[in-house]
């Protein structure tokens, strides 16, 4: 595992990871007041055992448990796992992490009663099989008709037109500006891209520059929503952003 370029990219990006945000605390309870109502909606006004199986430093899961939710978090990344402990912690809120791949997740079956895989975290898998592998182990420790809960960029009209770069997003810290960009080089099959995610911090007068680089697939809903279904799950349907509050199209469906 030490060796995988997934992993060694969040583990780069882990210190920096908040500065995509212009306010990340913001964005946490914003985010956990969008998937609480997904949740809630589906299984109930009670708090839920819910797994983020990629949680990074936190975003989603802290939101999730500021709702009241038990939360358990892993992530590729054990340095972004840390820190979504130590981050959960100055909040006030419990948050258990373990470093795992999601394809193979260290946990019992039917151990959960929603499933969270946010923010573009699946489209890392670039393989049919592997995709399969991670919903199929999603599935296992869900409980019966347990909650599945992904979200994906809208990659529809990227496919179509293969952008090279995303606009600037600007942080203010106390050191000033913070800009962060991604820039893309898209493969021969038109699917899979490779990112360059760039992020200029301030130093003095001057600017530093720290490049990461990972590599997606750019995973069509119709695409999917067809793995979700082939991995046992039932009734797959898509939330805009502009009905569901979060920031991306996200799928929720049903274990069997």
């Amino acid at each position: 595992m030490s060796e995988n370029p997934v992993r060694q990219f969040y583990d780069q990006l882990t210190a920096d990871y908040h500065l995509i945000y212009q306010d990340w605390d913001a964005g946490i309870a914003r985010q956990g007041a969008a998937l609480d109502q997904l949740i809630t909606a589906q299984l109930g006004a009670t708090a839920q055992t819910v797994l983020d199986c990629a949680c990074g430093i936190g975003t989603q899961a802290i939101g999730l448990a500021q709702r009241g939710h038990r939360v358990t978090g892993s992530d590729l990344s054990p340095a972004a796992a840390a820190r979504a402990v130590r981050e959960a912690g100055t909040r006030g809120v419990a948050l258990p992490t373990t470093a795992a791949d999601m394809r193979q997740l260290p946990f019992r079956a039917t151990s959960f009663d929603a499933v969270l895989c946010a923010d573009n975290a699946l489209p890392h898998l670039l393989t049919a099989e592997d995709v399969h592998a991670a919903l199929t182990d999603m599935h296992r420790v869900l409980r019966a008709d347990g909650l599945l809960l992904l979200s994906i960029r809208p990659y529809e009209q990227a496919r179509l037109t293969h952008p090279t770069t995303t606009p600037l997003q600007v942080s203010h810290t106390p050191a000033g500006r913070t800009i962060t960009f991604q820039l893309w080089n898209w493969h021969a099959d038109g699917q899979r891209y490779d990112v360059e995610h760039v992020q200029l911090l301030p130093e003095g007068d001057a600017w530093t520059s720290r490049v990461r680089r990972t590599t997606y697939w750019a995973l069509t809903r119709e695409q999917l929503t067809g793995f979700v279904i082939d991995a046992g799950f039932t009734e797959p349907t898509w939330h805009r952003p502009e009905d569901s509050g979060f920031f991306q199209p996200l799928l929720t469906a049903r274990s069997r």
